[in-house]
């Protein structure tokens, strides 16, 4: 069965769903020009333990070493914009046919490409937070001066280093919204995979929670999966392409 085959089954899917849950990874923001952290392309995983520099008994060691392991990617994290595979899903979000997205990237493409409802369990880079008092801050601009003039993140308050609300090696998932992320996944009867190599635990359980529940999984990555088999439809194929010809069948077989 050809992609175009797959594309129309997924959409009737989407379209006789009461409820479509997308959940998103790495994969959906790589047409962005943001590797995947694990991937030899980015050289995370190459140039230091991330067990060390990125778990959150490390940041609080060295706070330098975090900054200058993640300093690489960094600037590419805020200047990326959302590319056709984000749009698709804001899409399909503004057609009413899209509930939720549950991702695990912390790069907020998805609410820049306009989608609304967006579960982000792996945090996001939108804040950071003061290890010592908790303060809280706006973290792009500490980010920039740190990228452009060396200056590591303190806290304004306390004068301790800031760390980026993205969840770290060692840190708990934000316990508010990876309760919600379960609850759609329990509630959805389809879950649109997309990008996500379902490598990662406990992101990875979502949907197994969501076969449990009796949910269809539409699996749309470039990489075989544990849960292909397991799955209603799999497409292998180019997000930034196979996304926006889905968001153009829903809405054909939608009349929308």
């Amino acid at each position: 069965m050809n992609d175009r085959d797959l594309i129309h089954q997924a959409a009737n899917l989407i379209q006789n769903a009461q409820m479509t849950v997308a959940f998103t990874g790495a994969g959906i923001s790589t047409p962005s020009g943001i590797p995947d952290f694990r991937s030899d392309v980015s050289g995370l995983w190459n140039s230091a333990d991330p067990m060390e520099v990125a778990s959150l008994s490390g940041f609080r060691a060295d706070p330098r070493a975090f900054y200058e392991w993640v300093r690489p990617l960094a600037r590419t994290l805020l200047e990326a914009q959302p590319n056709p595979a984000h749009l698709a899903l804001a899409r399909l979000e503004s057609l009413r046919l899209l509930t939720a997205v549950i991702t695990q990237n912390i790069d907020m493409l998805h609410q820049r490409a306009g989608s609304r409802h967006v579960l982000e369990i792996h945090g996001h880079l939108r804040e950071a937070t003061c290890i010592h008092c908790y303060h809280g801050a706006s973290a792009e601009e500490l980010i920039k001066d740190w990228l452009d003039d060396d200056v590591l993140p303190q806290c304004p308050a306390c004068g301790h280093a800031m760390k980026p609300n993205a969840i770290l090696f060692g840190e708990q998932l934000p316990a508010l919204v990876f309760n919600e992320a379960r609850r759609a996944a329990k509630q959805c009867d389809v879950m649109l995979v997309a990008g996500s190599s379902l490598e990662v635990f406990p992101a990875a359980d979502l949907p197994l929670l969501a076969l449990a529940r009796g949910a269809r999984l539409i699996i749309v990555n470039h990489d075989p999966t544990f849960l292909d088999e397991q799955a209603a439809i799999v497409i292998r194929a180019d997000l930034a392409e196979a996304l926006p010809l889905l968001a153009d069948e829903v809405s054909h077989v939608s009349g929308s």
